[in-house]
């Protein structure tokens, strides 16, 4: 009676590993789509960037001897109506502009695509919380189990973890899922500081504002690497 049931049990907590795995799978499948989210939002913002210094850029300094000399020897009608207008093509502050904002739209565009993906996160997160449910219920001993059958499950579970311990351990259930909540949180904040940045774009942001939210992003400071890289070995 008691082999059977730990046949149905092993059997069980085999099931329950394949769903914890199938899900771990889909939960670092989606971290890589919010990673390459978050790469093309760190480019749209740098070109944001260089856009806006583009378009603010102070007019030169007409005092100059230089300037002055280049423009003696080159004086044109064409070349002085462009010196006036700062060194910039009459077109070129409407594209500037329109750069800009293709940039923002950019960006928006893609926290909403981080947005729907931490949506998925939690998601899978619930599922994950149902297989540690599920598997609880029959890690729980009976209570018409008598004691040598008990003894000779720890017997056996003893001689599994010796075994395990000298080869390459899979991570448990519980492991895998804290790892997953620990990920989620760390993407969470990631994304919340995006989120930030973004809202936060105006065309009077100073050098130094934007420089610090290119940075910033850049680096995902709530991101641990070591973490990430953890979180990977755990896939088989």
């Amino acid at each position: 009676m008691f082999f059977n049931r730990m046949g149905t049990d092993n059997e069980r907590s085999g099931s329950e590993m394949e769903k914890m795995l199938l899900l771990y799978k889909s939960f670092m499948a989606r971290v890589t789509k919010f990673d390459e989210a978050t790469s093309a939002g760190s480019r749209f913002l740098v070109s944001f960037q260089q856009g806006l210094e583009f378009v603010r850029r102070p007019a030169l300094d007409r005092s100059s001897n230089l300037l002055k000399n280049i423009i003696k020897a080159n004086e044109t009608e064409r070349l002085t109506s462009y010196f006036n207008a700062g060194c910039i093509h009459a077109n070129d502050g409407s594209q500037s502009l329109t750069k800009l904002h293709t940039c923002v739209l950019g960006l928006h565009s893609l926290v909403n695509t981080a947005k729907t993906i931490l949506i998925e996160l939690e998601g899978l997160l619930e599922d994950v919380i149902k297989v540690l449910e599920a598997a609880n219920e029959y890690l729980l001993p009976s209570q018409d189990e008598d004691i040598d059958a008990r003894l000779m499950g720890e017997a056996t579970n003893a001689d599994e973890e010796e075994t395990a311990s000298s080869d390459s351990r899979r991570p448990e259930l519980t492991e895998y899922a804290t790892m997953m909540g620990v990920i989620y949180s760390m993407i969470k904040q990631d994304f919340v500081m995006q989120e930030k940045i973004v809202s936060a774009l105006n065309l009077k942001l100073s050098s130094g504002e934007l420089e610090t939210y290119c940075t910033i992003w850049s680096l995902r400071p709530f991101i641990d690497d070591e973490i990430m890289h953890q979180a990977w070995s755990f896939i088989p």
